[in-house]
């Protein structure tokens, strides 16, 4: 009986050892199956935010350009505007270029000084190309009219008459800018569009309000610059200044 019991209990021993063997066995295998299930999870979310990337790569700035390209492209070629017209001829008045001057100047109808606001169509003196590209140069003396108030005669060589009755006042920096509108009035007639009439021509204005606070405004200047309409060409054709008069 001894020896059953004793081999009776060595085989529930074995028994017992076999079972907690096999017990042992599936705590191991599906931890790591788990593990390589949540991997493949990880990289897959992780990739999906580098996707979101991608869109911010097409962003296309080079597409507005384009249309800022071509707006610049029509005006090549295209005759100058009235104030571009003027913007070139004060220009050439400040710096003294009588040869730009003269390239602006009507080849028939040359072009009219007048020291004043009215236009004297009979004594005002009137200038070809040629004589405008050697007014400044040019020693003789010339009568433009008489002197408002005196009555003197305006007797003086372009040179003078240009610092004088043409660029007196810094009209580039200073005055204000009208197209076919007159700024500065004064004592004397304008008659400026009874000479020029609107549908034939286009005149530019630049007013300077007054020089010297002393003055109180009694030292206001005005250019006039007229342009014969021939087609879309601006023609220049009158140069008429202006200023405070007794």
């Amino acid at each position: 009986m001894y020896r059953m019991r004793k081999g009776g209990y060595i085989f529930l021993g074995i028994i017992m050892l076999l079972l907690a063997a096999c017990n042992g066995t599936p705590n191991t295998e599906p931890e790591p199956k788990g593990q390589t299930l949540e991997q493949p999870q990880v990289t897959e979310a992780t990739a999906e935010p580098q996707k979101t990337v991608e869109p911010q790569k097409t962003i296309e700035p080079s597409k507005t350009i384009e249309p800022q390209e071509t707006e610049e492209a029509p005006e090549e070629g295209q005759p100058p505007t009235a104030l571009e017209a003027a913007k070139t001829v004060i220009s050439a008045l400040m710096s003294g270029n009588m040869s730009t001057l003269a390239s602006w100047v009507h080849r028939e109808k040359g072009v009219r000084f007048s020291p004043y606001a009215y236009v004297d169509t009979k004594t005002d003196l009137v200038f070809t190309r040629d004589e405008v590209e050697g007014l400044m140069k040019d020693p003789k003396e010339l009568v433009w009219r008489t002197f408002a108030g005196s009555g003197e005669l305006i007797k003086m060589p372009y040179a003078e008459y240009h610092k004088r009755f043409v660029y007196d006042a810094d009209f580039i920096k200073d005055a204000k800018i009208s197209l076919n509108k007159g700024l500065g009035q004064g004592t004397t007639i304008n008659n400026l569009n009874e000479v020029y009439p609107k549908d034939s021509y286009d005149f530019i204005e630049y007013h300077i309000a007054g020089i010297d606070p002393k003055f109180e405004g009694m030292d206001w200047r005005s250019l006039r610059l007229v342009f014969e309409k021939i087609g879309q060409d601006h023609i220049l054709v009158g140069i008429i200044h202006d200023q405070w008069t007794p």
